[in-house]
């Protein structure tokens, strides 16, 4: 079996990569606190260890950008980048903006580029976000999840809800042209008038594109110790697909067309480009410790800790283990992610089993067919992962 930097590079050779779109992911692995519900690779102060800071990440990290492109004989252009987290912007801008200017310097950014980050509203203000903007970002998305104060503490979320749009309304003055708000919905303790309230607050607020995300319990988190020892109530599967069915009425109702299952833009513009080029099997780099990458064939991820992500990179690139793609592998993906997609599925991707299937999810009325496209209806959203069994068998 090859070493990860093996595959990688052959990877890189391939005359495939970036044929559909490229981009970059960057994660920023520092939060102030870890709210009760993430899973995700982030490091609060006390748990980061001797020889890791905030202060010097930018530069590890632009280190990996160069090892990056050293493995491509001619970089491809980047078409999307994207800083998630953890809380990106518990780095200072200038930070942010050095990094995405290293992918520039050394990849190149395409013309028409989109750059995002994330943003908690709590780690943002007018001055900031300006520097961000000034510093290349296109895109904003701030985690709201709610304008309800007892959800927001249910969730661990630290910011009250007029920080998350005064967030949204600084960066409008900065200049951002999109901007989007996340939601959570099926929070214990959340009403179908505190959803509404948050809903109602999304759409005045002028953003151009919603996330709305049920809420999901997942194993090791503060939430879920708290649900099994009876803190606070399982979430509801019904009132969760109330909710959604309440998200997009109000938001379609509002001017905003969905385009994956839980996204939603005011026009094809305001879509997040790098959330589809993921969707649609494009590849692209993820830098920083935990990040995972896709080039024809192969998938790789960095190692977790920002301690032994920066070691590693100091030897070698920082992956930390690798697959590679069977063609199995990459049907299921395909139809597992673009059965989401309002574009549909091309029914030239099913097999057999597959395209045996598509008169029952039809008759059943999860989907349509249009244009050589399987389209989920409304209720098939709902029901999108039974649709992915049936499709692949």
């Amino acid at each position: 079996m090859s070493s990860p930097t093996a595959a990688i590079e052959a990877a890189a050779a391939d005359p495939a990569t970036g044929a559909t779109g490229f981009g970059f992911y960057v994660h920023v692995p520092f939060c102030v606190s870890r709210c009760g519900y993430c899973d995700f690779n982030t490091y609060t102060a006390a748990e980061l260890g001797a020889g890791v800071s905030r202060d010097t990440y930018a530069g590890v990290v632009r280190a990996e950008i160069r090892a990056a492109a050293a493995r491509f004989d001619t970089p491809p252009k980047v078409d999307t980048v994207f800083f998630g987290g953890g809380t990106p912007t518990l780095l200072p801008a200038a930070d942010l903006a050095a990094i995405l200017a290293e992918i520039d310097r050394e990849f190149g950014l395409a013309g028409d580029y989109e750059a995002t980050t994330e943003a908690n509203p709590e780690s943002v203000d007018a001055d900031y976000l300006a520097r961000l903007h000034d510093g290349g970002f296109t895109r904003l998305s701030v985690g709201m999840q709610s304008t309800a104060s007892h959800v927001l503490k249910i969730l661990d979320r630290e910011h009250s809800p007029a920080k998350a749009l005064a967030a949204v309304a600084h960066a409008h003055r900065a200049g951002f042209e999109h901007v989007s708000l996340d939601l959570i919905y099926g929070t214990p303790g959340e009403s179908a008038a505190d959803f509404t309230d948050s809903l109602a607050a999304a759409v005045d607020s002028g953003v151009d594109h919603v996330s709305a995300y049920a809420l999901i319990v997942e194993d090791g988190t503060a939430l879920a110790r708290r649900i099994r020892s009876g803190q606070v109530p399982q979430p509801s599967d019904d009132v969760a697909a109330d909710r959604y069915l309440a998200a997009d009425a109000a938001l379609a109702a509002a001017g905003f067309d969905w385009y994956e299952v839980s996204n939603w833009a005011r026009s094809p513009e305001a879509r997040c480009r790098h959330n589809l080029l993921y969707w649609e099997g494009g590849h692209w780099w993820g830098a920083g410790p935990g990040s995972h990458s896709h080039l024809p064939g192969v998938r790789w991820w960095n190692h977790k800790h920002p301690s032994t992500y920066a070691t590693a990179l100091a030897q070698d690139l920082p992956a930390a283990g690798h697959e590679h793609l069977s063609e199995d592998d990459h049907h299921l993906e395909q139809i597992l992610l673009r059965t989401r997609l309002a574009s549909g599925l091309p029914l030239s991707l099913l097999r057999a089993a597959g395209a045996a299937a598509v008169a029952q999810v039809t008759a059943d009325g999860l989907a349509v067919v249009e244009d050589e496209h399987l389209k989920l209806t409304l209720r098939g959203r709902l029901l999108a992962d039974a649709v992915v069994r049936d499709l692949t068998g």
